[in-house]
């Protein structure tokens, strides 16, 4: 029978095992959550930045005749139309589309559109690209402000 020393020393060195194993996990613990406390801090910064962004009742993005057609106004209305979750306009097309617009600052047309972004521009190209021209002009983006003319305009969203 071992000795009540030798006892004490066996559970005395399980427990200081126990011990050493829990102050790394806390350790690894406390490096994730400092990494996610630093993360959820970028969000925060980010969020309030929008909101201030959109909050604005004016943005620098427009033009002097008032309508939209710089970069920052197309940025505020693709972050407005993420928050509203519109999937439509978050999709890679529809952005190829809003990035021409927005870099060139331009009215075009949809056969102008359907190659500048290298689409066919047979008839059912053209037809497809004015579809989502249309569907852009009625969120507010893109304006037409004649038939079959579009342009970059974020009135209807307050930029």
């Amino acid at each position: 029978m071992p000795s009540l020393i030798e006892a004490l020393e066996t559970r005395r060195a399980e427990v200081l095992g126990q011990v050493e194993r829990l102050r790394e996990q806390i350790a690894v613990l406390s490096q994730e959550l400092a990494r996610a406390e630093e993360q959820l801090s970028r969000l925060q910064i980010t969020r309030e930045t929008v909101e201030e962004v959109l909050a604005a009742p004016s943005s620098p993005a427009l033009g002097p005749d008032g309508a939209g057609g710089a970069a920052g106004g197309v940025a505020v209305a693709l972050v407005k139309a993420e928050a509203e979750l519109d999937v439509t306009v978050m999709s890679p097309e529809y952005r190829a589309i809003i990035g021409l617009f927005a870099t060139s600052g331009s009215a075009m047309r949809c056969k102008e559109v359907c190659r500048h972004l290298g689409v066919g521009t047979e008839p059912r190209h053209v037809e497809t690209m004015r579809s989502k021209l249309k569907r852009l002009a009625e969120r507010g983006i893109l304006a037409e402000p004649s038939p079959g003319l579009f342009r970059v305009d974020g009135r209807e969203l307050g930029w």
